[in-house]
């Protein structure tokens, strides 16, 4: 079965803004997020409509994951080799939808 840490050790390879959504392709896997991540640097943090948010998501294309966690209702977080990291709330009241996201790792889908 496809576990969300299987994305660790793949490069960031496209992000792609669709309508309401975000995509993360990575080297083969497919990350799928309903819900805006924020994007936390050492020195502050990135909220989506913020001025620049686009641009340090996109910033991390070319850029390798070291670290993967998904925890159910409580929280998704990708860290890069780089030290940043997107996160996502998944507790109850942070989530609009029936679902905030899914990965695909070899034509296995994972909803969350």
């Amino acid at each position: 079965m496809a576990e969300f840490s299987d994305i660790i050790g793949e490069e960031l390879t496209s992000v792609a803004f669709v309508q309401d959504y975000l995509v993360l392709e990575f080297e083969g896997p497919l990350v799928t997020l309903y819900a805006w991540p924020s994007v936390l640097l050492e020195d502050g943090s990135f909220s989506f409509g913020e001025p620049g948010y686009r641009d340090v998501l996109c910033a991390q294309i070319g850029d390798t994951v070291v670290q993967a966690q998904l925890e159910e209702f409580a929280a998704l977080t990708i860290e890069f080799e780089n030290g940043i990291v997107f996160a996502v709330s998944l507790r109850e009241e942070d989530v609009t939808g029936p679902q905030a996201g899914s990965f695909m790792i070899d034509d296995e889908m994972v909803e969350f």
